[in-house]
């Protein structure tokens, strides 16, 4: 698996959510229990109906399946050989996003999403996210992605509950080199959402 990385720094690398990295993903967003219908990071990726109807190892099936088309379903961030981050990206156009009524089209580009940005209890606090984000705009920009949003919360430096938090805040986008592209009308954790460029 010795692969150029997206992103590198202080130790940290960042690569694509090969099939070969399947067990790192599954590390990241498979629920504790493989029976259960929660996460996998499937909520932003398919229509809520196709989400709801995803029971148990048929979810992980599905994320199996992503990891062996061409586009990779997002990028994993390593501390040496241990996955501890994940952060998911695609074509606006595939996702949910596309229709959505609460978050705008800023415009006509073909914009990527980062929507989902998680890093391992344990390794929080040492700017594993910021790594994530730069790989996850560096592989969209492999891809072709004129440019890439993100749709964080905007909490004005507030605590964000942490089963919220993936959403990412506006200063972690900022730092990355996004800017406020437009404010939607959704929210997430009571905080309102923002649509972050770059590109």
């Amino acid at each position: 698996m010795a692969t150029t990385p997206l992103a590198r720094t202080d130790g940290l690398t960042v690569h694509p959510a090969t099939h070969a990295r399947f067990d790192d993903v599954r590390t990241m967003v498979g629920p504790k229990n493989p029976t259960s219908n929660v996460c996998w990071c499937l909520s932003h990726r398919i229509p809520a109906k196709e989400n709801t109807s995803l029971a148990g190892q048929e979810r992980a099936d599905h994320v199996e399946a992503l990891t062996r088309k061409r586009t990779k379903p997002g990028v994993l961030a390593y501390d040496g050989d241990e996955v501890v981050g994940w952060a998911a990206v695609a074509p606006r156009a595939d996702l949910p996003f596309a229709r959505s009524t609460k978050i705008p089209h800023v415009d006509d580009q073909a914009a990527w999403s980062v929507w989902c940005i998680r890093v391992r209890p344990g390794h929080r606090g040492r700017g594993i996210s910021h790594v994530l984000l730069e790989g996850a705009v560096a592989y969209a920009v492999q891809q072709g992605a004129p440019v890439i949003e993100g749709y964080p919360v905007d909490n004005q430096g507030q605590k964000v509950d942490l089963t919220m938090a993936y959403v990412g805040t506006r200063a972690v986008f900022e730092k990355a080199g996004f800017e406020l592209a437009s404010t939607t009308e959704a929210t997430s954790a009571g905080f309102p959402r923002v649509i972050m460029r770059r590109g």
